[in-house]
């Protein structure tokens, strides 16, 4: 196993000293932003970790090797490449064996974080439960790596363009916790509050990190979602956010986009509905879950 990971010199460092680290995914920078935005929001990220008390480690495939934290260089190779695979559970070992560029999703990410003794992930927001699933069966693997790897996430809830109501059903299924930072309410990633409750309430770090240490020595395999919300500042409304999501999603629909296209889709497509205003709040909510994922890690760290 310890062939495929390679560390940056930072987190190797960082592990020597036993100082907290937390996991980012590369997904975000290949598939979830244009360049040259992808690779400024990702260096913007690193240094809001460092600045929180943790060492910050991009995870990505570059060279055959599963890289625990970037160079520049490769930051900049994976957010102006347009040969980047997305990369999920199923396609670590092909990407692996042919060498080949892989951006790592919410699942791989959690895959390889936990291979580097990493238990703290923070991203945007998590894939789950897509509308129609029921006849489509559509239903991201980043669940079933929640219900499986011991890795912590923090994010600001699901994607709006998901059923969020089936998601929670099925992560309740699993057995995955769904801790609400500040909040009662699951988050809806460009809205602070969904229709649903989250399973427990935390007001601070420490309250998350004795709720993960006691889960993980009592052997209760699987990760946690530490739902975030996104700061009210930057917050979407709600009904013009919906709107705009159901427009993206008939029209996904009308073209046949299915499967792990549907994402990109429809992410870019609000964008393009939102002029914009949709990538403004996906950034201010990936920093700010970035602020949190590194208090927690510090208080786990302890």
């Amino acid at each position: 196993m310890k062939q495929y990971l390679s560390f940056s010199e930072e987190v190797k460092a960082a592990q020597e000293k036993g100082l907290p680290i937390v996991a980012l995914e590369s997904t975000i920078i290949s598939h979830g932003m244009p360049y040259p935005q992808n690779v400024i929001t990702a260096r913007e990220v690193e240094q809001i970790i460092r600045d929180n008390g943790a060492v910050p480690a991009t995870i990505a495939i570059l060279d055959g090797k599963i890289k625990i934290g970037l160079s520049d260089e490769e930051l900049e190779v994976l957010g102006n490449s347009p040969d980047v695979a997305k990369t999920s559970r199923r396609d670590l070992a092909y990407l692996l064996a042919t060498k080949q560029k892989g951006a790592t999703t919410v699942a791989a990410t959690m895959i390889c974080a936990e291979l580097a003794g990493i238990e703290m992930f923070v991203t945007g927001g998590i894939g789950g439960v897509h509308r129609g699933a029921e006849t489509t069966m559509d239903i991201s693997a980043d669940l079933e790596e929640l219900s499986q790897t011991n890795v912590a996430v923090v994010c600001a809830g699901a994607k709006s363009i998901l059923d969020i109501g089936l998601t929670l059903e099925y992560l309740e299924t699993k057995g995955v916790p769904v801790i609400g930072y500040e909040t009662d309410l699951v988050p809806a990633f460009y809205t602070r509050e969904s229709d649903f409750a989250v399973n427990f309430r935390a007001d601070n770090p420490e309250t998350v990190a004795e709720t993960l240490r006691a889960k993980w020595d009592l052997g209760l395999k699987g990760g946690a979602i530490i739902a975030n919300p996104i700061p009210e500042a930057d917050a979407m409304d709600h009904d013009f956010i919906t709107n705009i999501i159901e427009t993206a999603l008939q029209e996904a629909k009308e073209n046949g986009i299915s499967g792990k296209k549907v994402t990109p889709f429809l992410l870019g497509k609000v964008k393009e509905l939102t002029e914009g205003k949709s990538l403004v709040a996906n950034i201010a909510l990936v920093k700010h879950n970035a602020v949190v994922g590194s208090k927690i890690a510090v208080a786990l760290n302890k």
